[in-house]
Parts: structure tokens; C-alpha cells; sequence
């Protein structure tokens, strides 16, 4: 093992930790425990800042156009490469909720990787993406720059629903 192997292990733990723990505090204040919510929030941005820091210890933030093609190429891989055969894996196994949940994913991946080229565009030509406000469905991810749908295309869930992104 080298350091960049440490290093990448670290930033994908505190990554999991992260989502994980906020996953847990959504579920804590469903049953009634703010406190033990807030506590799980904040050791979740706890686990942000330290894997943050891994990342860029090992040199994975660079400027913004790097880090848009960066991001185009992994929303591409999703899309293309790691979801396919796993919705194929879960239908096989009859896992419905593991297919809902991994083609929802997929569907939206695609959105992502359109909107980073987007954006890259826009970068290269010096320009920001203006003032559209990001907005995201709350069941699926879907995202949008600007108004949300009436619906979402990916689950159907209604567009009032979509969440501002500050």
C-alpha cells in the first residue's frame, strides 16, 4: 500500500461516513430524536472536512475545468459502465427496490453528465451559468438548472416538491 492508496481508502470512508451518517439523521428525527439529528449532522460535515482535506492531499482538486471533465467522465462511466450491469444483477436476483433505486440513479446520471457539459462549455468560453437557481428532486435526484417540471421525468414526483440548491 502507498500513501495515495491510504489516501484514497480515507477519502472513501469518510465519504460513506458522511452520506451515511446523514442518512441516519433523517431516520433519528423521523423517530423523534432532534438532538440525536443534530449530532449525526454534524459528525457528518465532521467526515466532509476530513475527506475533503484527503482529496486534495492527493491531488484530486484542480481548477474548474479540470474538475468539470473530471466529473463529465464519471457520470459517464456511471451511466454507461457500473449501472447497466448492476440493475441486470439486481433484476436477476429480483431485488425491486435495489432496480428502482439503481435505475432511478442511472436515468439521472445521465441528466448530471449533460448538465457538467454544460457547464465545461460554459467555462471555456469564460462564462458562468448565470443565475438559474440548481433544483433537485427529493425521491430521485433528478437536477435542473432553473423551474422545475411539473413532474419529475424520471420518477414522476411532483415538480412542487423539487428542492432549491443555495
Amino acid at each position: 500500500m502507498s500513501t495515495i492508496d491510504d489516501l484514497k481508502e480515507a477519502f472513501a470512508g469518510e465519504s460513506q461516513a458522511n452520506r451515511k451518517y446523514l442518512a441516519y439523521a433523517d431516520q433519528a428525527e423521523d423517530d423523534g430524536f432532534p438532538a440525536v439529528a443534530r449530532l449525526f449532522r454534524a459528525v457528518a460535515a465532521a467526515e466532509t472536512i476530513h475527506a475533503h482535506a484527503h482529496l486534495r492531499a492527493m491531488g484530486g482538486v484542480k481548477n474548474t475545468a479540470e474538475n468539470l471533465a473530471d466529473a463529465v467522465s464519471g457520470e459517464a462511466h456511471e451511466f454507461a459502465e457500473m449501472y447497466p450491469p448492476m440493475v441486470a444483477t439486481a433484476q436477476a436476483e429480483g431485488q425491486k427496490k435495489a432496480v428502482r433505486s439503481m435505475t432511478h440513479a442511472l436515468e439521472v446520471e445521465k441528466v448530471h453528465h449533460g448538465l457538467f457539459q454544460q457547464a465545461a462549455a460554459a467555462v471555456k468560453a469564460g462564462q458562468d451559468l448565470g443565475a438559474a437557481v440548481p433544483r433537485i428532486c427529493p425521491i430521485c435526484g433528478h437536477t435542473v438548472l432553473g423551474d422545475a417540471p411539473d413532474a419529475c421525468p424520471v420518477c414522476g414526483c411532483k415538480g412542487a416538491q423539487y428542492v432549491e440548491i443555495a
